[in-house]
């Protein structure tokens, strides 16, 4: 029965992730369909992330109150629902309204799961519930990449993801009594669990600085969704099927890395696997600055997939041994807060600098973020040791 319910959240997490590579992968057809300008991205991307922060800020009150199958089940559901209003949507407004309940249910289902994995699982668990999210943003620039040259267009991604994440949605609900079977006492939340208020969460010694490792691993994976794609098609001058092939790379690459990250989990720490990946996101950020070929962008996206892949997931897992499993679900609407920040700022202004310069500033700014995390990477570290 574990075993069951661990399958039906690696699925959830597959769903979780379809919605996040759509937009950026579509956007090139999007905006010149809608004759709008290439920042106007920007508007739907913002207002997914304040959605996700929203849900966020407030998911522990809500997890505890109806337990986090129910949370989980009604949010995909909510996701479902976007995905059909994004792809009969005509104009921007349209794509703005439904962003709303594509934030407000990502928000709670990341957050809901991330602290029960890293609670009632292991770190090679934790790794694997996010190469299923990479399998899910994978499969969406795919599938986008079949549909957007024909008849439907990049509405029929959209139509396809939806029935996908339909499924997904039937899949947990009708699995809800499994969860119950499984950890009835933390699906309740009548297990003993705090919720602090926000002031008492940032006055915990360490919360602050990895809050900002949160920001700047989001800000560099989701600018990469989001303007991967961009980059290809206006700097290096590939048509937009072309470019949304080589952008699922990045994904795959993505998911590669967390697989991997979970495999490595059985012989070394968290903490050694997020430096591993630190330095391939190194090495692949410089592939991307110089002036090569476009086969050559197209591999340095897939390894700043697979180095930047596996930190998020580590992050995570760490939250409930940094901080306690009793004010971990806390901690962790407050760290995802913090890397939805990170997702809804960093790609709005690489957009704006893509339109008044241009894309050639793509890399450059993913080395801005790379460069902040390893200085802040050494400063949690030293912050969480003294603290213990």
């Amino acid at each position: 029965m574990t075993t069951l319910l661990l399958l039906v959240i690696y699925i959830a997490f597959i769903g979780l992730g379809i919605p996040d590579s759509l937009f950026g992968t579509a956007w090139p057809a999007i905006y010149t369909e809608f004759d709008l300008p290439i920042s106007f991205a920007s508007f739907v991307t913002v207002i997914i992330s304040c959605g996700t922060i929203v849900s966020s800020m407030f998911s522990a009150e809500i997890i505890n109150r109806f337990g986090t199958n129910k949370v989980s089940a009604f949010s995909t559901a909510l996701t479902a629902v976007a995905l059909l209003g994004f792809s009969i949507s005509g104009s921007l407004w349209l794509l703005c309204t439904f962003a709303v309940p594509l934030g407000l249910g990502a928000g709670a289902i990341d957050t809901a799961l991330n602290n029960y994995v890293a609670v009632h699982y292991s770190a090679t668990h934790m790794c694997f519930l996010h190469c299923f999210y990479g399998i899910g943003v994978s499969v969406s620039p795919y599938i986008m990449s079949l549909v957007i040259g024909g008849k439907s267009g990049w509405r029929g991604g959209y139509q396809v993801a939806f029935l996908i994440q339909l499924c997904i949605a039937l899949l947990l609900v009708f699995t809800l009594p499994i969860w119950k079977k499984v950890h009835p006492q933390k699906v309740e939340g009548k297990k003993t669990v705090k919720t602090l208020t926000l002031k008492e969460i940032v006055n915990i010694p360490g919360v602050k600085t990895m809050c900002c490792l949160f920001f700047t691993t989001c800000a560099i994976e989701y600018t990469c969704g989001s303007w991967g794609s961009t980059f290809l098609v206006e700097y290096k001058h590939l048509a937009s099927d072309q470019a949304a092939k080589m952008v699922m790379f990045y994904y795959i690459g993505m998911a590669l890395g967390r697989f991997l990250s979970g495999i490595l989990a059985a012989r070394l720490n968290s903490w050694q696997i997020i430096k591993i990946g630190q330095y391939i996101l190194g090495g692949a950020l410089l592939l991307l600055l110089l002036p090569l070929s476009p086969i050559v962008s197209a591999a340095g996206l897939f390894l700043v997939g697979l180095g930047n892949g596996p930190l998020f997931p580590n992050f995570n897992y760490l939250t409930p041994q940094n901080f306690g499993e009793d004010i971990s679900q806390s901690v962790m609407g407050t760290q995802m807060a913090s890397a939805y920040v990170g997702i809804m700022l960093a790609p709005a202004l690489c957009g704006v600098l893509g339109q008044f310069i241009n894309m050639s500033v793509f890399p450059i700014y993913l080395l801005v973020f790379y460069l902040f995390m390893i200085v802040t990477t050494r400063k949690v570290t030293q912050v969480l040791n003294t603290a213990k």
